[in-house]
């Protein structure tokens, strides 16, 4: 039965596809009479989707979720609280919840948030605070038929405001770098069926969203799993062909599986972002090996060179992780050479986190803190300068920027990206969000460009 009094509340920690979850939630809580609250103090559901990456995720959510008790025991007002997401996946976190967190009165993972407003009432029935859990078996082999992943096919979404909107289109991963944690909380590769996806981009379309970004743990091994011959490249040309789509991102993507064809197809398309994030992880083919990475660094320089060849225009974004066991001064040395080689337009930097369950994890030659703390410190300074150097050559060109919201520093104007994935700060006052326009570039930074419009888009 619906209760039309029940309020919900969902923070989200983590990664774009949590985001994307936290929408269906959303909407699952909706259907079953829920109203959003204003804030977790006011709500009667409070659902916490997490992370679990890194252990400085965990330990970030582990404290927020004391606060949120804390909170709800002095206003006498205790919601059921829900861990959803790759946390709850671990069997460290259900225990932690048993011995340690007893507010926690739902745990769901990540497959199973179709359940959460089953699971929400029966925590609310129930007198005592025993929890309540939907967790998948902990995964045995890389095959499909061991997913438990609920598909959006079947779920509602609410809208979220904003130009841009998610769409996932598969779930899991088979790749097991031996330092990652995700094929385990997000279980084996499972692709949606082309039609699908491009019914729900048409939806959003015609719900005024101009841009699209397509999520997946790994989106160039997309349809691998499937047996209708449709891979990445051919998934991105019929969705460039939708009408009223104005641009069309993804994440995440794997340098192994990134195909010159993929390349050549987002050259031919419209509305492909010119924009490519390919996680390096290490400029070592020793620690690259040692990390189940599946290429060398050479090939590596191939595929941007080859990107670089066919759109001189377009920027390579990266991931690297600093501080793997066993990584020498050598082995930080090949990946500072490599990032000075290959200028990339700015990376993502990381300590290297030991995940439990992970091969990683067991792996002899732990480096210190201080010692991943000093290399991280001499990448970021790097890469952090080359970022700034490719940002003040693009002083005096045009840039097409689809506006996307109100510059937080200066609401008087508004920012928004370029198709090669730049922040600009829009010094024009009329533009608002959705508004594609050309803005000359006038000021660079590292982590932003800024300047006038010059002509509508």
């Amino acid at each position: 039965m619906k209760d039309n009094k029940l309020t919900y509340f969902i923070e989200t920690f983590g990664c774009q596809m949590n985001e994307r979850d936290s929408e269906s939630i959303a909407g699952l809580l909706e259907r079953e009479g829920f109203s959003p609250a204003q804030n977790a103090s006011d709500a009667d559901v409070v659902v916490v989707n997490t992370c679990a990456v890194r252990q400085s995720a965990e330990e970030k959510v582990w404290s927020h979720l004391g606060k949120l008790a804390y909170e709800s025991g002095r206003s006498g007002k205790v919601p059921v609280m829900v861990l959803a997401g790759c946390m709850a996946q671990l069997p460290q976190t259900i225990e932690r919840i048993k011995r340690r967190v007893p507010y926690v009165r739902v745990a769901v993972g990540p497959g199973h948030i179709h359940r959460i407003p089953e699971l929400v009432r029966q925590a609310r029935e129930q007198p005592s605070a025993k929890l309540v859990t939907a967790v998948s078996p902990n995964r045995t082999e890389a095959h499909r038929t061991e997913s438990t992943q609920m598909l959006p096919e079947r779920l509602p979404r609410i809208k979220v405001p904003g130009v841009s909107a998610y769409v996932t289109i598969m779930y899991g991963c088979d790749n097991f770098c031996s330092y990652c944690i995700v094929p385990y909380v997000r279980g084996p590769q499972v692709s949606r069926e082309p039609r699908f996806i491009i019914r729900e981009i048409e939806e959003l379309v015609s719900q005024g969203y101009a841009e699209i970004t397509l999520l997946g743990q790994n989106v160039n091994a997309y349809g691998h799993d499937l047996d209708n011959g449709t891979g990445f490249a051919r998934l991105l040309e019929q969705i460039d062909r939708i009408p009223g789509i104005r641009r069309i991102r993804y994440f995440t993507s794997h340098p192994r599986d990134f195909t010159e064809d993929m390349v050549d197809t987002i050259k031919q398309s419209s509305h492909v972002c010119e924009h490519f994030h390919l996680p390096l992880q290490s400029g070592s083919n020793r620690i690259l090996k040692l990390m189940h990475r599946g290429y060398t660094r050479e090939e590596y320089m191939e595929l941007v060179h080859y990107i670089k060849e066919q759109i001189p225009a377009a920027s390579v974004t990266t991931d690297i992780i600093v501080g793997f066991p066993g990584e020498t001064g050598e082995d930080f040395q090949d990946t500072l050479d490599l990032v000075e080689q290959l200028r990339l337009d700015g990376a993502f930097m990381f300590i290297f986190s030991p995940r439990s369950g992970t091969a990683a994890a067991r792996m002899d030659n732990q480096l210190s803190r201080k010692q991943k703390s000093d290399r991280l410190q001499a990448l970021a300074k790097l890469q952090n300068q080359i970022t700034k150097d490719i940002n003040k050559s693009l002083i005096g060109t045009v840039q097409e920027v689809l506006i996307e919201e109100p510059d937080p520093k200066n609401p008087e104007y508004y920012r928004g990206r370029t198709r090669t994935n730049k922040l600009v700060v829009c010094t024009s006052k009329w533009p608002r969000p959705g508004d594609m326009v050309n803005v000359r570039i006038e000021e660079a930074g590292t982590w932003y460009l800024k300047g006038p419009v010059v002509e509508a888009g």
